[in-house]
């Protein structure tokens, strides 16, 4: 793995409520740009993920500079108002679901203080790896047989050495 002042951390984020938004696979492809817009502007290093319909993992390093608190404050707020504003000009039947009443915010996509932790050991490393990887395959979802076959993860980047989302790092770089 890359080296930098960060330590590679494992990220959950999760739908307001558990509401299946991610199901669409625009809103997929919402959260997807903008994690490459990220690396492409060198703040982060991604070495796994997967984008489940309720919820997403990432094992991603943030690069030297960044702050951690704000750069997930800023790609969450990104993306939230990215998926809404396409909810909103598609009908979205979950629009009104992410309706809130709060003093700063008329609609919430991501549940509050999503879960932020450092890596700090190969094996919790792999344990993270291979959880984000089976995740599609877990009875409740059974999104797929195999890992490789759940498109919306990096199990086929490890798998065949193809990243067709053009935002991977194999973690022995």
């Amino acid at each position: 793995m890359i080296r930098f002042d960060h330590h590679t951390q494992f990220i959950t984020v999760t739908n307001l409520n558990w509401l299946p938004i991610l199901k669409s696979d625009f809103h997929k492809q919402i959260l997807l740009e903008a994690i490459k817009h990220r690396v492409q502007q060198q703040a982060i290093t991604v070495y796994a993920f997967v984008i489940m319909p309720n919820h997403f993992h990432v094992i991603w390093q943030l690069h030297d500079g960044i702050k951690k608190d704000q750069f997930q404050r800023d790609f969450l707020k990104f993306t939230s108002r990215s998926i809404l504003k396409f909810m909103k000009m598609n009908d979205d039947t979950l629009l009104p679901k992410v309706k809130v009443s709060d003093k700063d915010r008329e609609y919430q996509i991501w549940e509050r203080n999503s879960l932020s932790i450092d890596i700090y050991s190969m094996p919790f490393f792999f344990q993270k790896f291979n959880y984000i990887h089976n995740n599609p395959l877990q009875s409740k979802w059974n999104l797929a047989k195999l890992p490789e076959k759940y498109y919306y993860s990096s199990a086929n980047f490890y798998f065949s050495g193809i990243d067709s989302f053009g935002i991977l790092t194999h973690f022995n770089e």
